[in-house]
């Protein structure tokens, strides 16, 4: 029948009712909006009550609808005397028919509109959890920018996509672009905005790192580097980052150092800590070997330590060894 046929546009539902009666019971046909088909009732008893409830199925049951939506009935008649009554927002887990219902104080009979307009769609989950929009929202969409970025920016670096710099390393030779590098450092855009060799020769010389910490560097500038690379060539890269003045960089290598500090590697990583000024790196070194007493550890290492070691650190090292060993 014409009469419960439910037209649908986007997020919007509307189902045009062309003889209602007095008493009378009216279920719509099924109509999909998200991943659900739906139904709309009416009856008319004291009210004209209106449901909404998804049609029972395999997906309704394992995936239940929260739906946030608004109603809005109107009359057909055109001109001043078009009647409307519209609902509050409504925000429901909708299961069955019994989950909602609208009961709306009007007369009218025989012909009318009834839309419903969905203004989110979520999945409640069947074990608890946070329940999901099926709809992208604004983060949703940045993310798959942000994502199909990245996948461009690998094969530009992979496969040298318009490069226009070559970049020596100790042991290779890798092409990259001036507009990334500049972007990312602004000792790299000091290079090539100035009337350096490099800009001439658009090639620069990086010969203190390896081909692959080298291709780590370029990784992490243009969002690609995997977290195994990083791990590997943290000191190599936190050099970098030091001497081209890439901020975030530095303070990743910084958090990346902390995080497996062991008796094998705290004094190599004091020291980077010393000259790099990573302050947060130094203090956590220096309450491994006093606060929690593994000077002890390193003692075998210790003598060869202080022979290369800033007189100012060792001054500090005997300070923190007077603050955690003063007297109760």
């Amino acid at each position: 029948m014409v009469d419960s046929k439910v037209e649908t546009i986007s997020r919007l539902a509307q189902w045009r009712i062309e003889n209602f009666g007095p008493c009378s019971y009216k279920k719509s046909d099924p109509f999909k909006v998200g991943i659900w088909n739906w139904h709309l009732s009416i009856e008319k008893n004291r009210y004209l009550y209106i449901r909404l409830f998804p049609e029972p199925s395999k997906v309704s049951k394992e995936q239940p609808p929260i739906a946030r939506f608004i109603l809005r009935v109107s009359n057909t008649v055109t001109g001043a005397s078009r009647r409307f009554y519209i609902s509050p927002v409504h925000e429901r887990l909708l299961r069955t028919c019994d989950d909602f219902v609208w009961p709306v104080d009007t007369t009218f009979l025989g012909r009318f509109i009834i839309d419903v307009e969905f203004l989110d769609l979520k999945i409640c989950p069947l074990n608890g959890g946070e329940a999901n929009s099926i709809w992208p929202c604004e983060g949703t969409l940045q993310s798959v920018a942000a994502q199909n970025s990245l996948q461009c920016l690998s094969r530009m670096l992979s496969e040298a996509i318009h490069s226009d710099l070559t970049i020596n390393a100790a042991d290779g030779t890798l092409r990259a672009h001036k507009a990334i590098l500049s972007a990312s450092s602004p000792v790299f855009q000091s290079m090539f905005h100035h009337d350096l060799k490099e800009k001439e020769s658009s090639t620069i010389h990086i010969e203190d790192m390896s081909l692959e910490a080298c291709m780590a560097l370029l990784s992490y500038l243009y969002g690609t580097i995997k977290q195994e690379d990083f791990w590997k060539h943290r000191l190599s890269l936190l050099g970098a980052a030091n001497k081209y003045d890439i901020a975030a960089l530095k303070d990743a290598c910084e958090e990346g150092l902390l995080e497996d500090l062991n008796s094998e590697n705290v004094l190599e990583r004091l020291q980077e800590a010393w000259l790099y000024q990573l302050n947060k790196l130094r203090k956590g070194c220096l309450m491994y070997l006093f606060d929690f007493g593994k000077i002890y550890d390193v003692r075998d290492d210790i003598n060869n330590f202080f022979r290369h070691a800033d007189r100012e650190l060792m001054v500090e090292m005997f300070q923190e060894v007077l603050t955690v060993w003063k007297p109760v």
